[in-house]
């Protein structure tokens, strides 16, 4: 087992992909924790939010000090951590791209799928706010003047929870996004917010990555608090009836582990001393996996 695991992460690093994800890929395979050894080896894939928010450089040193596995983070978009754990390239999944887990599900792809936690959407750019968008209560009429100004906007494009998120708002807008004010940077969410920094323009992010790297942004946080911008996180386990290699105790023990009271509460205290607020909201027990997000679990 150890063998298939070492191949997966050689073919994971190994595949084409746009600059971006290959670079992350890299990053994750030249940081990986020690050898490990078959059961004992956990692969988690991610999106980035997790990982560039510093979620992740709290909850996965405590997990692997309070089990006995060491961690392998595949941190990419929502999107691309579904696909490799659909191909049995990864244990267990944490993601905020909702239809795109159901699909995974759907497909026999996971053994189960538990709500984690939840923070919201923000529009963010230059201070000048040339589109006029600042104080907008909804997102999709901010979407409606950066494309009526022609603002330059930059778009993950990853098929990330976020890419999807932006563009069903511009769907919900009713714009389909073209023209050279429309970039796509194929990164993760830290890389985008450089770039929108560089090139002075607006995007969207989850708030924990704003306000993880927001002393080295030159962006302002212009639009919040529509309900279209929440966004839940769950953990998946992927199912070992549909893919033998994996690491199915593993996979059970973090997601029991996370959606744990304890967890819960280092969740829901994660950022508030450094930012003055919450930047994750624990939401295990909420809901039944899948529902739609009650109002009581809204931002």
């Amino acid at each position: 087992m150890n063998d298939h695991r070492d191949l997966v992460m050689q073919r994971i690093a190994g595949r084409p992909r746009a600059v971006g994800i290959l670079a992350l890929l890299l990053i994750v395979v030249a940081t990986i924790y020690g050898c490990g050894g078959g059961s004992h080896e956990l692969i988690l894939a991610t999106t980035t939010s997790t990982q560039d928010s510093g979620l992740l450089d709290v909850l996965i040193p405590q997990f692997e000090k309070e089990h006995d596995y060491k961690v392998k983070t595949v941190a990419v978009g929502s999107g691309e951590a579904l696909r490799l754990a659909g191909e049995g390239e990864a244990d267990v999944v944490l993601a905020h791209s909702p239809k795109a887990e159901e699909d995974f599900m759907a497909a026999g792809n996971g053994e189960s799928r538990l709500v984690v936690m939840h923070n919201d959407f923000i529009i963010v750019g230059p201070g000048d706010d040339p589109a006029g968008i600042k104080g907008l209560t909804s997102a999709a009429d901010a979407f409606k003047k950066i494309a009526s100004a022609e603002a330059i906007f930059l778009s993950r494009g990853d098929q990330s929870g976020t890419n999807t998120k932006e563009l069903s708002l511009w769907t919900s807008a009713g714009i389909q996004p073209s023209g050279a004010w429309y970039q796509e940077t194929g990164s993760g969410m830290g890389a985008t917010l450089n770039v929108a920094t560089q090139k002075r323009g607006y995007t969207l992010s989850d708030r924990g990555t704003y306000l993880a790297q927001k002393k080295n942004l030159d962006l302002d946080l212009l639009v919040e608090g529509d309900k279209a911008l929440f966004n839940q996180y769950h953990v998946m386990v992927v199912d070992p009836k549909k893919h033998s290699n994996v690491n199915a105790e593993g996979a059970r023990a973090f997601a029991s582990w996370i959606t744990s009271a304890e967890v819960q509460k280092t969740i829901g205290d994660f950022g508030v001393k450094d930012y003055g607020q919450q930047v994750f909201i624990p939401d295990a027990g909420k809901e039944a996996a899948g529902a739609t997000p009650t109002s009581a679990a809204r931002p």
